[in-house]
């Protein structure tokens, strides 16, 4: 595996003529970031992944700094792997002199997350604009745990270079709770907590399906939520395809985002 730390270096060694696939990251990788790789290795003939922890994306320094990094060991996990090329850039080589830490999104996209971590998609959209501007990849590929995240990126982003974006499931442990870095912040009580909030959401999903108009049960289920965790942000319905609260029987999904214990955790199903 090469790690390089710079753009012009990794240009000059890696020939995007070929099947490249990138995945970015922030590091502390789980199961969720590896069946990213197990795609991208499938369709790419060799893999790029970056770690980058994107201190433009984050609206509360706190939250930066106590982000959970293990640079070592996610290291040794890429070349057990064996990925072909690990991008590790510094703050200095992503944000140089006249490089935008954000970019504007529409104030009709405010919404979800948008609308709670003000600045963070703005940042997000900035650090992957840099990435796919220098990383002339095939393929780029997102995890839909951060569902909004990937939708913005393909709406802003998509048409704008020849890179395919392209969309992996959600991964979840066997109790449904969504694979997330933030997870290792949690002690196993917590955790358990945070499964039966996911399960509870699931089970909502199951209830609408079956019956449309037990839509109704937001209100039941946001308070059942309300009583495992510290604070509700929003807990939605919304159409996935754009993101509007004008969905359907077949077209719908629930967005939730909430603290426990300081941690802010999101899903949707």
């Amino acid at each position: 595996m090469k790690i390089f730390k710079s753009f012009n270096v990794l240009n000059k060694e890696i020939n995007f003529n070929e099947n490249i696939g990138f995945i970015p990251t922030m590091g502390s990788l789980h199961e969720g970031h590896l069946s990213l790789i197990k795609v991208a290795k499938k369709k790419s003939k060799k893999v790029i992944v970056s770690i980058f922890i994107n201190p433009s994306q984050f609206n509360d320094k706190r939250d930066y700094i106590k982000y959970p990094r293990n640079l070592n060991k996610d290291i040794s996990i890429l070349k057990k792997l064996k990925i072909n090329y690990l991008f590790l850039p510094n703050k200095k080589e992503i944000y140089n002199k006249g490089i935008k830490k954000k970019l504007v999104i529409l104030r009709k996209d405010k919404i979800l997350c948008a609308k709670y971590r003000k600045g963070h998609f703005e940042g997000v959209l900035a650090v992957v604009n840099r990435f796919m501007t220098n990383i002339n990849s095939k393929y780029l590929f997102l995890g839909e745990k951060d569902f909004q995240q990937v939708f913005l990126i393909k709406k802003y982003l998509q048409n704008k270079f020849k890179t395919k974006i392209i969309s992996c499931k959600t991964i979840r442990n066997k109790n449904k709770l969504p694979l997330s870095s933030r997870n290792k912040l949690l002690s196993k009580i917590l955790l358990k907590k945070t499964e039966n909030i996911s399960k509870l959401l699931f089970n909502f999903r199951n209830t609408v399906t079956k019956n449309f108009k037990n839509i109704k049960l937001l209100d039941f289920y946001r308070s059942k939520i309300e009583n495992l965790c510290d604070k509700i942000e929003y807990f939605e319905i919304r159409n996935p395809t754009n993101l509007s609260k004008k969905f359907s029987k077949k077209n719908f999904k629930i967005f939730i985002a909430y603290k426990i214990n300081k941690v802010r955790l999101i899903d949707n199903v």
